[in-house]
């Protein structure tokens, strides 16, 4: 450039957020093919701008509570490939708090009589099924099923569910008298304590529900990580089981 021109900066070499910014000017005097390529930066510089993107929360104790975690996995829908919400890296102190919010729990919810866990399953079931087109919905846009791939995504863990409604009958121990001379032998079924689960991202409802409900309806508690890709989904159903009787924690 001369001495008495401005330098020019090429669009592809501008911070995305700056050419979003500058659009109104940039596309004012370029060419018809620059104003095209400062038009798809601009858009895509937009979603890299985060602060209309919500964050996706941790539930520890039945709250949603904001991680401190500083490294975050954009979560996208892939129809449109538009910025739907952003999921944090926990720390490890955070995932601490998680599992000690799960081991609190265990003392009181291995008291609570198995017909009593049971009674939360089966309300957990309805509440699947009444709301089985919103969670859908949230399952389409950010892991990239149809609305029928999603409803069977759905359904599919909605049968461990209903499997988890009789598990009381499934805890019954057994017993064998006289195995031997004064010696009987008696089998107990009992809770283990704070499980976990880590689930991939190409079943995001299903899979939760693989793990979960049969955990707790036996009387554990239960740490659930959703993939970072498709949070969504879990955190909904996360909701609705603490809606539905599922002790915090």
């Amino acid at each position: 450039q001369g001495a008495s021109s401005p330098p020019v900066l090429e669009p592809h070499i501008l911070p995305q957020c700056v050419l979003s910014a500058m659009l109104p000017f940039s596309a004012t005097s370029a060419s018809p093919l620059a104003r095209v390529v400062v038009r798809r930066s601009a858009a895509a510089g937009a979603t890299r701008c985060f602060s209309d993107v919500p964050v996706v929360p941790m539930m520890i104790d039945g709250q949603k509570v904001q991680s401190k975690g500083t490294t975050f996995f954009d979560v996208h829908t892939p129809a449109t490939g538009a910025l739907i919400a952003r999921t944090p890296q926990c720390t490890p102190e955070e995932l601490k708090q998680a599992a000690d919010s799960c081991a609190e729990a265990f003392k009181k919810w291995r008291l609570t009589p198995p017909s009593a866990r049971a009674r939360v399953m089966h309300k957990y079931e309805g509440a699947i099924r009444d709301n089985t087109e919103a969670l859908a919905k949230v399952l389409t846009e950010e892991q990239g099923k149809t609305i029928a791939d999603a409803k069977g995504d759905i359904f599919r863990g909605l049968e461990v569910v209903e499997i988890s409604t009789g598990v009381p009958a499934m805890l019954q121990g057994e017993t064998l008298p006289g195995v031997a001379n004064s010696v009987d032998v008696h089998s107990y079924r009992l809770p283990l304590g704070v499980c976990a689960g880590i689930c991939p991202f190409n079943f995001p409802a299903m899979i939760p529900l693989w793990m979960y409900p049969p955990a707790v309806t036996a009387g554990n508690t239960f740490l659930l990580k959703p993939s970072e890709r498709v949070p969504l989904s879990a955190m909904m159903l996360a909701e609705m089981a603490h809606d539905c009787g599922l002790p915090p924690g």
